[in-house]
């Protein structure tokens, strides 16, 4: 995707891929609740017909690039356009139109079930993700938008909406929130923070591989923001805990996430993504820990079949001496 092909997207159908929906419409001009704070009245407009957006409380506007800098914390061209390709691919064929269907859902027949695809257990697998772990935490989701039929990944929110994953696709059915997960035995003192829910899924594979039991995974909350730009909505909820441990990306959204808790919250709030601090996430972390044990094991294997092959060879030398006059 280049800046000419991303501008083309309509900011109705960007906000729509990341779960906001219009509120109301005066002409040309979309009504939003800003996806940027936790607000009642619509402070976020955008212009159908010059495709720009303002938001009244940030006092800043413009393109979809412009968007995509706030959402994503980063001014690197490259990058933005790496997320918005990422975020909307499907809407280039197909776009949201407020004015044919002000009242239709963005996603229709919706079946919710246990995960089972072989598709997306493979996108697990692939993204290094314990298929059992998986399973236990997402849903399996159908659905057709603009009458086609799609599947993915759900992982529910506080609010019953669902973040979507496939291979192909990344996406919400709206309404866009948090996930707060509590475990048994009531309230902890420690909240382990996440930015998705496939770095939440990726600290339980790598408990997993780690040979923890079930009850070290239970000592502490968890919660999921779907996005940093839900960070506020989870500050209340934040607050009743004694640590809370950032599981962020190492990168300049994570990093002002972090800072923006600290500041609230001062020495409750550790930095665990200094234990990945060389990869963009933890999935990215839990993807090259497999890669590597995958390397060591074929190496042992290699040097196994070695000394079963020298075994051999020494073996034969001695019986073939045994026969020598």
């Amino acid at each position: 995707m280049n800046i000419q092909e991303a501008k083309a997207i309509r900011l109705a159908d960007y906000l729509q891929s990341i779960g906001s929906s219009p509120v109301k419409q005066h002409g040309y001009i979309l009504w939003y609740i800003s996806p940027f704070r936790a607000e009642k009245e619509p402070s976020f407009k955008v212009n159908t017909e010059l495709n720009k957006w303002y938001d009244f409380g940030l006092g800043k506007g413009g393109n979809i690039l412009d968007l995509a800098s706030e959402i994503y914390q980063t001014d690197s061209v490259p990058t933005l356009l790496e997320h918005i390709e990422r975020q909307t691919p499907h809407f280039r064929q197909s776009s949201f139109s407020f004015h044919k269907q002000p009242s239709a859902p963005s996603f229709q027949q919706l079946q919710i079930m246990g995960l089972s695809h072989p598709a997306l257990l493979r996108y697990c697998t692939d993204r290094g993700i314990d298929i059992d772990i998986a399973k236990r935490e997402c849903k399996e989701l159908h659905f057709t938008h603009s009458g086609k039929p799609y599947f993915a990944i759900g992982f529910a929110n506080m609010a019953g909406g669902y973040e979507l994953r496939n291979p192909y696709f990344k996406g919400c059915i709206a309404p866009k929130d948090i996930t707060h997960i509590q475990k048994q035995g009531g309230r902890k003192n420690t909240c382990y923070l996440f930015e998705g829910f496939m770095d939440y899924l990726s600290f339980l594979t790598i408990g997993r591989q780690s040979g923890r039991q079930t009850a070290n995974w239970d000592g502490q909350d968890y919660m999921v923001l779907n996005s940093v730009s839900n960070l506020s909505k989870a500050k209340g909820l934040l607050s009743d805990y004694q640590r809370i441990q950032c599981f962020f990306d190492n990168d300049k959204a994570g990093v002002r996430a972090y800072r923006e808790l600290q500041e609230e919250f001062s020495d409750k709030v550790r930095n665990a993504s200094s234990h990945y601090s060389d990869c963009k996430d933890l999935n990215e972390y839990l993807c090259r820990r497999k890669t590597i044990q995958s390397t060591d094991a074929t190496k042992q294997t290699q040097s196994d079949n070695c000394n079963d092959t020298r075994q051999v060879h020494s073996a034969v030398r001695k019986i073939r001496s045994g026969f020598k006059p």
